[in-house]
């Protein structure tokens, strides 16, 4: 566990199958109650009466609020990354900066596609909780995003400042923006995103692919 883990909120996972039914329709309902009412409306008490299930029976595996939207976070978060890691093989041999231009569409087109994922991994933090959710976001999207790089001949530096995790806070905050403005990712934000990421990545992809040549 790392510094960003500590203090997360996470569910109890069952082991039998009738607990396991049970976590997946709270789960379920609470994709519902956001997808309808938002975040604003969303508790244990509510997917209680939503569910006809005792308060009870749902802390039992969900000890708070949080655990049940960290848990779906995760998924979202998982369904991102198994849309991401595709991209290279449906485009082979495309250059680094493609990489980036097809990372920004993708996650956009992934996030206007799934309101549980626009409101979970790009709403506006509000708590200690949510902050450190959405950092550690931000740092697993920016491992993924460095792991793409690597396989593509292009290791960007971690310290003394982790490049990759930065580049995608940036294009993140754009996005980011753009759903608080306008509820869904626009067109203008998703370009800026992608010119953010260019900028600051391309200085750091040269002084690579100048180490390289030198090493030839």
């Amino acid at each position: 566990m790392n510094d960003l883990q500590a203090g997360l909120s996470a569910p109890r996972a069952p082991s039998q199958q009738r607990g396991q039914a049970r976590f997946g329709l709270v789960l379920d309902e609470a994709r519902k109650l956001l997808t309808e009412e938002g975040i604003s409306a969303f508790s244990i008490p509510a997917l209680a009466q939503r569910l006809g299930f005792t308060r009870a029976s749902i802390y039992n595996f969900f000890p708070t609020p949080y655990s049940v939207l960290n848990e779906l976070a995760r998924r979202e978060l998982q369904a991102l990354e198994e849309r991401l890691l595709a991209l290279p093989a449906e485009h082979p041999g495309i250059s680094w900066k493609e990489q980036v231009r097809l990372t920004v569409d993708a996650a956009a087109r992934f996030h206007n596609e799934r309101p549980v994922a626009r409101m979970l991994i790009l709403g506006g933090a509000q708590t200690d909780e949510t902050y450190r959710a959405q950092a550690m976001t931000i740092d697993h999207l920016g491992s993924l995003s460095q792991r793409l790089f690597a396989d593509a001949g292009i290791a960007l530096p971690r310290e003394p400042v982790d490049v990759m995790v930065l580049a995608v806070e940036l294009g993140t905050t754009c996005l980011r923006h753009s759903v608080l403005l306008h509820g869904h990712v626009t067109d203008a934000y998703r370009e800026e995103a992608t010119r953010a990421m260019l900028r600051y990545l391309g200085p750091y992809v040269r002084q690579v692919v100048v180490r390289q040549a030198r090493a030839a």
